[in-house]
């Protein structure tokens, strides 16, 4: 409990009521912060953009952000399990794209987001 004392006592008694109300469960927030772990890493932001311009295989995701495919694979595992990105084989060619535009929209109101700051 905090001992600064609010000028509004009415308004404050409001606000925490609304907020308490809104708050989600534990596992939700667990969810979330996963998910902003996963959006948490440069490499992966970069995949992540990448996707956001179009479908691309991982030799293709290696070469645009000149890295191993290895390290690359390693990464878009992370992004699969996070329900970031989606994959589809055609043939022996593996091909991901960003799961949804939810993702999309993650991506593009970061960088309307880092782009305000500038």
């Amino acid at each position: 409990m905090s001992n600064i004392a609010c000028s509004d006592t009415e308004q404050h008694v409001k606000n925490v009521a609304a907020a308490r109300k809104a708050m989600l469960s534990e596992r939700e927030f667990l969810f979330l912060a996963e998910l902003f772990k996963a959006l948490g890493d440069y490499t992966r932001v970069r995949i992540l953009f990448a996707l956001s311009i179009g479908e691309l295989c991982v030799c293709a995701l290696a070469e645009v952000l000149d890295m191993s495919q290895s390290a690359i694979s390693h990464q878009l595992r992370l992004l699969r399990a996070a329900k970031l990105v989606r994959y589809r084989k055609e043939g022996k060619n593996v091909f991901y794209s960003l799961d949804d535009d939810h993702v999309r929209n993650l991506v593009s109101q970061g960088l309307d987001h880092i782009k305000e700051e500038a």
